[in-house]
């Protein structure tokens, strides 16, 4: 289980180090860019990262402080929408960003993290901010029509999206409309990777990368080349959500694709 965390968080800081990479080649101007998350600026999505982080860090260091802020939103959204903007705001996201992975690297992977939602595992908290890491960075590509290489840390934010079938109809007051569907996609690097049992009335398959767009609703289902059958999966792929907080609906159908530009 050690060595298991090691390489989550070994995940988690390559993602980070890939967005900090990402930030380091915007001119100054390009902060106040618009992304299509919710017509976002750049400044706005590493904002709402590093206030993520700040409260990540206060999870990971003092339960009780976490708790506390928890309950007094006024708090919480002075944490997650910070004043700074540009280099400064990508300088101190990195300083909480490294401090985050550095304790999740110590701690006794059983411990139990606070969180908005359900308490997490050490190991899954891990991969869920990597997989706003992922998903906000995905955001600032597509600003500019980039391609993205992915890389097989990928697999982690497809386990998330696996696991937060049910999470998905439960969190909208919604009866889980069957057994989760079979899921068989295709990696970064050509590997195939199967979840669930086989059904070939009810699965989803493609490739993981569109698959991850979809569960963390970077793109509509319309949006991408997945093959989806079955009342299931239909009706999961509509609404899908892998991270944490009330109901979110996925963008609209064309108005997020990868040559997205403004």
């Amino acid at each position: 289980m050690g060595d298991e965390l090691l390489k989550q968080v070994e995940d988690l800081f390559e993602e980070g180090s890939e967005l900090k990479l990402l930030l380091s080649e915007l001119e100054p101007s390009q902060w106040e860019d618009v992304t299509p998350f919710k017509s976002w600026t750049v400044n706005q999505v590493v904002q709402h990262l590093h206030g993520s982080d700040v409260m990540a860090v206060m999870a990971l260091k003092d339960e009780k402080s976490f708790r506390q802020a928890q309950s007094n939103m006024a708090q919480v959204r002075k944490i997650m929408q910070p004043d700074f903007e540009g280099l400064e705001l990508r300088e101190r996201w990195w300083e909480y960003f490294c401090e985050m992975c550095d304790l999740l690297a110590r701690l006794d992977p059983k411990k139990r993290v606070p969180w908005f939602g359900p308490d997490m595992g050490v190991m899954m908290f891990s991969t869920a901010r990597q997989m706003e890491t992922w998903s906000h960075g995905q955001d600032i590509f597509d600003m500019f029509g980039g391609t993205r290489t992915n890389k097989e840390r990928l697999k982690n934010i497809v386990v998330i999206g696996v696991k937060t079938y049910g999470w998905t109809f439960i969190n909208r007051g919604l009866p889980i409309p069957g057994p989760a569907p079979y899921i068989e996609l295709i990696g970064p690097n050509g590997a195939k990777w199967q979840f669930n049992e086989w059904n070939d009335q009810n699965y989803v398959k493609g490739d993981a990368a569109e698959f991850c767009h979809v569960v963390t609703q970077g793109r509509n289902i319309q949006d991408v080349g997945l093959e989806v059958l079955g009342e299931s999966a239909t009706e999961w792929m509509k609404i899908a959500q892998c991270f944490a907080g009330p109901p979110e609906d996925p963008p609209l159908p064309g108005s997020r694709t990868k040559n997205f530009s403004h």
